[in-house]
């Protein structure tokens, strides 16, 4: 649904009436609080009453030897993508859990005397490597409290395994089924369907193994994209098989003969010693309250999630919503030393990001990330900036605006690395003082890429002519009907080759080595976070808490001293972006896609895409990651 330029009050309306149909048709948003099965009141009340007369530590070594009257585990479920950014605000900020959050409840719970465990329902969320790695790192800080971490699986997928094999054990129904058949990277390629309905893609790049536009131009890999792909590929899986065969009671060969089965039933994975047991949930509740030495045993479920009242009804249903609407956060007007936290995420466009009403990024705007360090910069309690980038790339002239002005700010500037950082991801990375990558993060392809679709051919197939009035030798230089001529060739050229060469130079200076070296590794090429610290493109490898850490001793804080956190981009309030806040005239486009929940989840991401590539390529230079790269 699509709402724009209408009167203020009309889409104000509109998008609430939106908002309550959406809720009326998902009322699992109201069963997400924190719960317990019936006792849950009482709980609550005792917890309140322990936080009050905390126990001393004669009293937990007691404790410790003695049978529990209640047994709590916190209950968290991984079934959905865990998007980074600052987040909504108000409602949206509770509706949907993002990376942080989740981050935040793990370490909650390890912190929360009346949580005893933690039980992890893994049900093939859509999660890249690098999120992965920061899930395997909190589980880990939770396991050294001494508390234990159990997995759930039914049909686990390589993303739910990787996270699960970090737990103390792994639990399985007999019906259930291991799926680890190793790392595949596939590239779809249109040259095809082009060639059929007419359409020619003049494509020009910079880099042997520069190969965003491949897709468009040929029908399989390159030579060089292939090998470099290749490359990846084989630290990715290298990774995969440490993974299990040191969290695992395996060998590297009993690892390696696994994943070559690819599909195994709980009974094989049970004999492999992949998984620890098999047990229906039940069983496993009942097996927990026996080894906790428990009356009673309890999964606090969906720990530390925020309950929402969803009852709208009534005349006091609509002034309710309003006010979930539009309260918001205000822990970044808060005194005290902070650090700043800006999340760049999606791909690289001119002008403000666009997000949803969740806080999701789908592209990064160049003037919504300059102003977020601006605030950063100008606040005098933010000590030092973690730039968090997940992005594949995109325009160029966006990318160097970002750059240059993480150059202007004086104080500490550390890059954190999530699933992605590539190409104009990285070329913004390059100005930070310190770079963390995930060992699993694509990162790299130092590039250019520029070209454009002619459509003549399609336009002769289906009868459209096209008559031209032109001055200047290269006025067909952005028309979409012929291929470049000659001489708007050797302009592209030429913006291109100026383009790349500031690419490198700025990346030799920011990582301190020749540039004759930068070039050896840069081509385009793609590298694993791993890859990339023994390249010396990052300094070190680690989680976005690692980053935090290293900013906070980048600002000579000590270590141990807490310090707030702010976010940003700020998401804007609901009625401010619909009212236009203190501007006299904005005109504002909510778009809500209630359309696509029955598509299958590959068609979306293929339309999520091709929506990526409108905006981005509108621009003549572009620094965008080789292909739509997804590991599995």
């Amino acid at each position: 649904m699509s709402i724009a330029k209408a009167p203020r009050a009309a889409r104000l309306l509109a998008v609430l009436l939106t908002t309550m149909v959406a809720y009326a048709a998902n009322p699992t948003w109201a069963d997400t609080a924190t719960t317990e099965k019936p006792a849950a009141s009482e709980e609550s009340k005792d917890k309140a009453k322990a936080k009050k007369e905390p126990k001393s530590a004669s009293e937990e070594k007691a404790t410790k030897g003695k049978k529990l009257d209640k047994a709590r585990l916190a209950q968290l479920v991984l079934s959905s993508s865990l998007p980074e950014g600052p987040g909504g605000t108000g409602l949206f900020a509770d509706i949907q859990v993002d990376l942080r959050s989740m981050l935040q409840r793990i370490e909650r719970a390890a912190e929360d005397d009346d949580i005893h465990g933690l039980v992890l329902n893994i049900e093939n969320p859509s999660l890249g490597r690098g999120t992965i790695n920061e899930l395997r790192e909190a589980i880990k800080k939770f396991r050294k409290t001494g508390k234990k971490v159990y997995a759930q699986l039914t049909m686990a997928m390589p993303t739910d395994y990787l996270v699960a094999c970090a737990c103390d054990e792994i639990v399985m129904p007999e019906s259930g089924t291991l799926v680890l058949p190793g790392v595949r990277v596939e590239g779809m390629f249109y040259k095809g369907l082009l060639d059929k309905i007419g359409v020619e893609a003049d494509i020009i790049h910079m880099g042997e193994a520069k190969g965003a536009a491949e897709p468009l131009t040929r029908e399989s890999f390159s030579e060089g994209v292939r090998a470099n792909l290749t490359s990846m590929t084989d630290d990715v899986y290298e990774q995969m098989v440490a993974i299990v065969a040191f969290d695992r009671p395996i060998t590297r060969k009993q690892a390696t003969e696994a994943i070559d089965k690819g599909l195994l039933t709980a009974a094989q994975a049970k004999k492999l010693g992949l998984i620890d047991r098999m047990a229906y949930p039940s069983d496993l509740k009942e097996s927990l309250q026996k080894s906790l030495n428990a009356d009673k045993l309890v999964y606090v479920q969906n720990y530390g999630k925020k309950k929402i009242d969803t009852d709208f009804s009534g005349p006091t249903g609509f002034l309710k919503l309003i006010k979930l609407m539009s309260s918001g956060s205000s822990s970044s007007k808060s005194s005290g030393k902070k650090i700043a936290i800006v999340y760049a995420v999606g791909a690289i466009t001119t002008g403000k990001s666009e997000s949803d009403l969740f806080g999701n990024s789908s592209t990064m705007g160049s003037s919504t990330i300059v102003e977020a360090l601006r605030e950063a910069a100008d606040d005098e309690d933010v000590a030092a900036i973690v730039l968090r980038i997940n992005s594949p790339g995109g325009s160029a002239i966006a990318s160097d605006l970002m750059w240059s002005k993480i150059q202007s700010i004086d104080k500490p500037i550390v890059a954190s690395m999530g699933d992605v950082a590539a190409s104009g991801g990285y070329y913004i990375a390059m100005g930070t003082d310190k770079i963390y990558a995930e060992p699993s993060t694509i990162t790299g392809s130092i590039g250019v890429v520029g070209g454009k679709l002619a459509l003549k051919g399609l336009y002769d197939k289906i009868g459209i002519s096209i008559d031209t009035i032109s001055r200047g030798s290269n006025s067909g230089v952005f028309s979409s009907t012929n291929k470049f001529t000659k001489g708007e060739r050797e302009a592209i050229m030429n913006m291109m080759e100026d383009t790349y060469e500031q690419f490198t130079s700025k990346a030799a200076a920011g990582r301190d080595m020749p540039v004759e070296q930068l070039v050896k590794l840069a081509g385009g090429k793609v590298y694993t976070g791993r890859q990339a610290k023994a390249n010396g493109l990052v300094d070190e490898l680690g989680t976005l808490d690692d980053a935090l850490a290293a900013a906070k001793q980048l600002a000579g804080i000590e270590e141990d001293k807490e310090v707030k956190i702010m976010t940003l981009p700020k998401s804007p309030d609901l009625f401010e972006s619909l009212l236009g806040g203190n501007e006299a005239e904005k005109e504002v486009e909510v778009k809500v896609d209630l359309g696509l929940g029955d598509l299958h989840p590959e068609m979306k991401k293929l339309i999520g895409h091709a929506k990526t590539i409108q905006r981005v390529f509108h621009e003549p230079v572009v620094l965008m990651l080789p292909f739509s790269l997804e590991i599995k």
